[in-house]
This record gives structure tokens, sequence and C-alpha cells, in this order.
């Protein structure tokens, strides 16, 4: 369905102030202090500051290559994998944060206030200073950097077989993008490209028989052109998953590697509810997305067709199926026991983050721990004085910036929609205040009763982008028949 005369765009000119409203409303500051940005412009020694207690080894000859988005710097993480008979050795390189953020220093206090990097429709606002996060700190290609290295022996049927962690200096052989891989991939990738795919393929089976449910995670982008702004999904490349099981995978083993040593940072998550799955069930039918009684999510998921219309959108309502994750922070024999439940709902495993500690702080703190146990000595003390904050910190700093963006959004709707109250839009209604439209592919709050799982006739009764667009149930006399619809 399209909706006549739909607007496609709005001036992000126009928008600048209510972006910034936004932020400022929910405390996002645009900056660093003085403090924090002086310290990283001083940063990046070849020498490790005091408080890191490893040797560094040097892993400079493994051709290691980062594969991210175009235009990114903040580059956290470089792969490398080698085929070993029925199975493959994964090298994956994380940047090492923590060596170059002094524990109580002014980086580290910014850092706990913003907890993750904030992405805006306007800008984007690191979690640390660029000078850090897009320099001496990110694995750029032909750089000798800092990282932490996990060499991981995985089977061929997927699963984890032993794993090692050292603080190291590496050097990535080249940047990549995924669209460059996916659609025109040079010959000294197509290797790599293929050890992912069929790692990929492992995990992937791996996980369906444990009863996971990862999906490829999808985006909702903020794409400007001669300055408008308009909201496109985007359903990502099959690499891109590729890539993640491999980012996947490293967070098992660090779990793994916690739970052994009594101590760390889980990212747990309760299974989804059967509400939850209902509600995407309906999603599924106003985008077109086919889904059989007998399918299971896990059927529907792996069987997409990634380039119907539908699938970006129900790919990014369908994150939302899992609620309730919660970062768990444990040390066993205190107060601060290790959680009930360990697993991750959606991998069916115990879960860490650690593989992304430029844009989020919680990845700092958890791989010293995974260091500290690994390599038989006492977590320092720095971070284990994290164990009692760290995990409320986080969930408080995500669900600032979550309301921020989604409040970004609205506002770019409204905008988009501006001038069009009093339309009629149809979609299913997907909850008893909610409903999916297809086209555009918004999920539209609304007053009044919707009936779920059937098709809706709304009315746009407001678009103002500080509140977002807002729709009521078109009442029955004004709602058109089918044959006399606005939509085509």
């Amino acid at each position: 369905m399209a909706i006549t005369r739909m607007r496609t765009h709005a001036s992000l000119a126009n928008l600048a102030d209510e972006f910034a409203t936004i932020r400022s409303n929910a405390g996002i500051t645009d900056g660093y202090s003085q403090e924090a940005f002086f310290e990283a412009e001083a940063g990046g020694a070849d020498k490790d500051p005091g408080h890191i207690r490893d040797h560094r080894s040097d892993l400079t000859d493994i051709p290691f290559v980062t594969i991210d988005p175009p235009g990114a710097k903040d580059l956290d993480q470089a792969v490398a994998i080698e085929d070993r008979g029925d199975g493959w050795l994964v090298r994956y390189a994380i940047a090492d944060v923590g060596a170059h953020v002094v524990p109580g220093g002014a980086i580290d206090r910014d850092s706990r206030e913003r907890v993750e990097t904030v992405y805006g429709p306007d800008t984007r606002i690191g979690l640390h200073p660029p000078a850090l996060a897009e320099g001496y700190g990110s694995l750029l290609a032909g750089q000798r950097r800092k990282a932490v290295v996990w060499t991981m022996a995985v089977q061929g049927d997927g699963t984890l077989d032993n794993v090692e962690i050292e603080r190291s200096w590496v050097q990535s052989r080249a940047q990549y993008t995924y669209t460059e891989l996916s659609e025109a991939p040079p010959d000294e990738a197509t290797d790599l490209l293929a050890r992912m795919r069929h790692l990929g393929d492992a995990r992937r089976a791996l996980a369906k028989s444990r009863g996971a449910v990862t999906l490829p995670k999808p985006s909702q982008e903020v794409v400007v052109r001669d300055g408008l702004v308009t909201l496109e999904f985007q359903s990502p490349l099959p690499l891109e998953d590729d890539n993640a099981h491999i980012s996947l995978l490293t967070g098992e083993a660090a779990a793994a590697v916690m739970l052994d040593g009594g101590s760390g940072i889980l990212r747990t998550m309760p299974p989804a509810s059967k509400a939850s799955v209902r509600r995407l069930r309906h999603q599924a039918a106003a985008l077109g997305v086919q889904w059989r009684k007998s399918d299971s999510y896990f059927d529907v998921v792996h069987s997409l067709d990634h380039n119907a219309p539908g699938t970006p959108a129900f790919l990014a309502s369908a994150i939302k199926l899992f609620r309730g994750a919660r970062w768990e922070a444990f040390v066993d024999g205190t107060e601060f026991s290790r959680p009930e439940s360990l697993t991750h709902g959606a991998l069916a495993v115990p879960y860490a983050h650690v593989t992304a500690p430029l844009r989020r702080l919680v990845d700092r703190y958890a791989t010293e721990f995974c260091l500290a146990h690994a390599h038989g000595r006492e977590v320092p003390q720095w971070a284990r004085e994290a164990v009692p904050w760290i995990g409320q910190t986080m969930a408080h700093g995500v669900r600032v910036n979550a309301r921020a963006e989604r409040a970004s959004v609205d506002a770019i709707e409204a905008a988009m929609l501006q001038g069009r109250e009093g339309e009629q839009f149809q979609g299913v209604g997907i909850d008893d205040r909610t409903v999916q439209i297809a086209s555009p592919a918004i999920v539209a709050r609304c007053k009044g009763g919707v009936d779920e799982g059937e098709i809706q006739t709304i009315v746009l009764e407001s678009a103002r982008p500080l509140e977002g667009p807002i729709f009521r149930v078109a009442t029955p006399e004004a709602a058109p028949s089918p044959d006399s619809s606005t939509q085509k």
C-alpha cells in the first residue's frame, strides 16, 4: 500500500532545533569535557599505562582485516580465519580501549555518563573523544594498534572448542565495507569470505539446534540527500550476519571464561513471550511476510526474502520480540552472586558484551575480567569496583539514548506527514494501541480501540515533530470501503 500524495522527506535544516531539543531534554550532551578532550589528545603512547598488567605479544603478522559500514572510523573489530581440518581457527582482534583509558581519569568519568555512542539523525556523538575512538584506539588499516585478541578453535559443527585471550599488537591489512565485499570483492578477500560463510552456516545450524532465535539485524537509516532527510528500512546483507556470528561466538566465549573464573558481567535476557510472538505475527501479515502456522520464528526469519519490500520493517519489529535484557555483574561468594538465569534468551547460551569497547562502556570492564581469568591473576580493583553499578548504569544510559533516538525518528515521521492531517491510512492492528502501516513502514500510535490482527483504517490527527505523529481509529462511517480507499 502507498499513501496518495505522500511526502517522502523533510528538511534536515528545519529539524535541527528539534533534534537538539530532544537531546537536551534527554540530558545528552553533544560534546566532551575539556579534561577528557585534552586527555585523549595526549594519549596513544606505545608504552602501556601502569594499570595494564599483561604482556603484549606481537601479532602484526596475522592478516587481520576490518569490515564495517562505509565511512566508519571507530573500528572495534578485525578478523582473521584459518581452515583447520574439520573446523576453523578464528582470531578476533578487539580494540584495546582499556589500554587507553586510565581508571578514574577524565575519559573514564566522561564515558560513564554517556555509556554508549549516541547516533542522531544530524550527528554522531562517540562514547570517547575522536582522537581516541577514530585515531590511535581504532584498528585502522596499515596502522600498528593495541588490541585484545581472542583466538578461538571452532569445530565443524560450530561448537567452541578452545579459547585464548591476550593483549597484542596487530596491524589490519585492509578496511572493507559490507557492500564492497558483497558486490565486488577483491581477489584477496575471497578465501576469507568463503570461510566466514561456512562458519556462519555452522553457527546458524547450531543456534537452531539450541532453540536460539538470532536474526539478521536490520537498520532504520536516516538518509540525507541535498539537505532533505527521509527514513529507509534496510535489510542486512548476508555477510553482515556471517560477521555477527563471529561477534556472538566471542561473546559466548567471554561468558564461559567469566563463569569458569567466578566473576564477570553477563548479558542476560528472558525468552520471548507468547504475546510478543503473536504481535509479530500480526506485523508480518501487515508487511506481506509469509508466516505459516507450522513455521517457527526461526524458520520465518531465516527464510526471508531480503529483496522483498516488507522485510526490513519486519526485521526492525522482530528485534522488539525480546525484552528484559540486563547486564548482570557477579562475584561468586559475595552479595553479588551470579544471576538465577545465566542465559541470553535469544541465543540460548550464556553471553557477554566484549566486542565493541569503542562504542559501549561495559565491554571495557568485561574484557578485563576475561583477561584476568585467562591469565590466572586477580581482576583489577577498578574493574571489580564496577560490579555494584555497571548494570544499572548501562541500562539507564541505553534507555535515555533509545528514547532520544525514538523521539528523533518520530520527529522525522511527523515532518514527513505534516499537511496530511485528516487523511486516512490502512494497516494491520498489532495490539490495542498501534497499527503497522505497510507503506510508509510506520508503527502508528493510535487513539481509540485497535482491533488486534485486523485491517484498520486510521486517521492522522496531528503531526508535530516534538510529539511525533498521532493517529486515531476511524469511525465505521468514516472508514472507506476497500474499493474507495485513499490507499493505492
